[in-house]
């Protein structure tokens, strides 16, 4: 099989995790005769430095025309500590879900057996977890009206949903549940929130289409106390933009290190992966971030868009392999213990395929 994916490396770490994920993928090609054409786009603080705007128009068609999108991460310090700043990075990052209708981030989590006591929770709240998030990406409050009046001394952000933009996400969760554990979560605020409301009665009216799937509501606070305590009780959870963000951060430290979480974001158009991590400026050229979560982000890629599920596993496999015998970067090393760099993770990795 042939495919054609858009590179998107973005800031910080994002080329250097990314670089690892490419070797690796064109490694599984060549072991399953596949070819792979990789088109490197730009987006993010860089896109902004090359031609003023964060995701230009031609990124946007490398991405349109690719059968999947490998995206590393965006953002820059520069933009960061400048709350002024009329062109941000991440309004690349909104720009782009939008245009490509990416209105599903699907972003699991799961414990690696090696791993288990690097995580802040004790090993009995968390061994089984198994759990997976789909948040809604293109409405809510980071695309709804919002500015300044009374002379700048108030603001606002305006949340907005509409029926429709509930239904598709929901119909992914329960479709992603009935191949699962058929239990579906759906998270809201429907004690306070007008949005919410339409969220739980939109979900209610469609539980009659998906009968073997069993629906709980649950208010965000009381799921975010829940995820530290007994995290092992989900199956698919769906929810809105704002809350997704909040929740998806607070479950991906399950695992020990947001370093090892992948993520997808589908919709309408071309799917994109990515690693759940930040830009992580401070490490940028130094050879030490871990590509793991990108490694895995390839996987989703290869299952999930191509339906390559061979493929996936084996990437999954030498990846708890790396796991299990140390072959890990400084944030997983055990104190006393040997950090191996970026690059020589992807080139073990490549070679013990």
């Amino acid at each position: 099989m042939k495919f054609n994916i858009a590179l998107l490396a973005g800031d910080g770490i994002g080329p250097e995790v990314i670089n690892e994920a490419v070797k690796l993928s064109d490694a599984i090609a060549k072991k399953f005769n596949h070819e792979i054409t990789w088109t490197p786009a730009l987006t993010g603080a860089c896109a902004i430095d090359a031609v003023g705007v964060p995701y230009p128009d031609e990124t946007h068609e490398i991405c349109m025309a690719a059968d999947a999108v490998l995206f590393g991460a965006i953002g820059h310090p520069k933009y960061d500590n400048d709350p002024s700043a009329p062109v941000r990075p991440e309004q690349g990052l909104l720009l782009m879900r939008k245009k490509l209708g990416l209105f599903a981030n699907v972003r699991p989590t799961f414990t690696f057996p090696s791993l288990i006591d690097n995580s802040p929770l004790k090993r009995e709240r968390i061994e089984g977890t198994d759990l997976v998030f789909l948040r809604e990406l293109t409405g809510g409050i980071y695309f709804g009206e919002k500015g300044r009046r009374d002379g700048g001394e108030t603001a606002f952000d305006n949340c907005v949903y509409t029926r429709a933009e509930v239904q598709r996400l929901a119909k992914k969760g329960f479709e992603l549940a009935m191949t699962r554990s058929k239990k579906l979560c759906c998270v809201d605020k429907a004690n306070v929130l007008e949005t919410s409301r339409l969220w739980r009665e939109t979900v209610q009216a469609m539980e009659k289409d998906y009968p073997e799937v069993t629906v709980s509501y649950e208010f965000v606070d009381a799921v975010a106390m829940r995820l530290v305590q007994w995290p092992n009780s989900y199956d698919v959870l769906i929810t809105e933009n704002l809350f997704g963000d909040i929740l998806t951060d607070e479950a991906s430290v399950i695992s020990g290190s947001m370093g090892l979480m992948p993520s997808a974001s589908v919709g309408e158009h071309t799917s994109l992966y990515e690693p759940i991590h930040g830009s992580y400026p401070q490490a940028t050229g130094l050879n030490i971030a871990n590509p793991l979560a990108t490694v895995l982000s390839a996987a989703m890629m290869f299952e999930d868009a191509f339906g390559l599920k061979d493929e996936a596993e084996a990437i999954r496999a030498v990846v708890n392999k790396s796991l299990e015998q140390g072959i890990v970067t400084e944030d997983l090393a055990p104190k006393g213990t040997k950090a191996y760099k970026t690059s020589e993770v992807g080139d073990w990795l490549v070679a013990n395929l």
